[in-house]
């Protein structure tokens, strides 16, 4: 079967330690919410894991940014761009996410993937400022509830963005290659998920400036 490179090895790796990260803090942040801070869900205090693995995702995260510029702005442009048939591709999505037959798009990336983009952004960014506000002006009380809340808007993104990315729904199976296991997926599937990306690839134009393949 012939297969295209989708995701390059630094991006493949960020990703994997967004996952990471993102399971330890929405463990212990879920964890607070349910138990109300009387247990430990990891035999170790809570608070400090939650508090170290957060600071650890902001100073990866800029470091990222910083080191990898042009495949952070890529990124950002790439989640911003819109077009005129996104609302018919998103009408169409429950039942493509069931069958593949996505509508035709160009972006890098689908409409879905977009929206899901702009909304972790926001909500990782919200989090983490909330997150350091509570460590160093822990008087602000509305950081607390809006750390919170962010949370529970977060979450469902998280989750469906999983179900998406592992390939779970019908629609996108084979996905789960373009990032892992070298970041090459089935042409196939790349034709049905990202057609636009895919004719760009196959005519040598750039598809995501800042991210080369391995």
């Amino acid at each position: 079967m012939d297969y295209v490179q989708r995701y390059g090895r630094a991006a493949r790796w960020f990703h994997a330690f967004v996952y990471l990260v993102m399971l330890v803090l929405l463990s212990t942040g879920w964890w607070f919410v349910l138990d109300d801070y009387r247990g430990h869900l990891l035999g170790l205090p809570d608070g400090d894991i939650h508090e170290w693995t957060g600071l650890l995702f902001v100073l990866v995260t800029l470091g990222y940014a910083v080191g990898r510029a042009r495949a952070a702005r890529a990124f950002v442009r790439e989640s911003l761009e819109r077009e005129p048939g996104d609302g018919r591709w998103l009408a169409a999505w429950p039942r493509a996410a069931l069958t593949g037959r996505f509508p035709r798009h160009e972006g890098h990336y689908d409409p879905g993937q977009r929206l899901a983009n702009l909304v972790m952004l926001a909500t990782f960014a919200v989090m983490a400022l909330t997150g350091l506000g509570m460590l160093y002006l822990p008087s602000l009380l509305l950081l607390a509830d809006l750390h919170r809340w962010t949370t529970f808007l977060l979450t469902p993104v998280v989750v469906g963005h999983v179900l998406v990315a592992a390939g779970l729904l019908p629609g996108y199976r084979g996905v789960w290659r373009s990032m892992h296991l070298g970041g090459r997926l089935p042409r196939p599937v790349a034709a049905r998920i990202w057609p636009g990306w895919l004719a760009r690839q196959d005519s040598g134009k750039p598809t995501e400036p800042g991210e080369p393949a391995e």
